[in-house]
């Protein structure tokens, strides 16, 4: 099963669109779900909850800006190796504040998307392409480049 650990709902109807069809899209690959946590003003209590979720079982990875950059390709090789050894990989996305060193600690890698910084829910849509765009790869299926 594929998870998305993320502070905040989504407020605008276009991107809900969005990522309804690229879960939906996913869906006919492998398990997936989002977990929408309360974001909090202050940003010590976010950390908190967002630290308090993450289950050590999973295999987590944290999108952080400091994170190892990959090419789809890659992606798709690394979602491909890690889980006939851990069933459960789970994508943790900070809020606007990021994730900070007690949550980096907690994942088992880093990975950055880009060194831009994107509305967030503009890039869990971009996640979650990224995501099917790996299914694809994965199962040697044709897809856009």
């Amino acid at each position: 099963m594929i998870k998305i650990l993320c502070v905040g709902k989504i407020k605008e109807d276009y991107l809900e669109k969005l990522i309804d069809d690229y879960k939906k899209r996913i869906g006919k690959y492998i398990k997936i779900e989002i977990v929408e946590l309360k974001d909090f003003v202050d940003y010590d209590k976010e950390i908190n909850n967002l630290a308090k979720n993450i289950k050590k079982s999973d295999y987590n990875i944290g999108l952080d800006l400091s994170g190892k950059m990959l090419t789809s390709v890659e992606f798709a090789e690394k979602i491909d190796e890690i889980l006939p050894r851990n069933s459960n990989i789970t994508f943790i996305i900070g809020g606007s504040l990021g994730l900070n060193d007690e949550v980096r600690s907690l994942c088992d890698e880093l990975i950055s998307f880009s060194k831009m910084t994107f509305p967030h829910g503009l890039f869990r849509g971009i996640l979650l392409e990224q995501i099917y765009r790996a299914c694809k790869i994965n199962n040697h299926e044709m897809y856009h480049k």
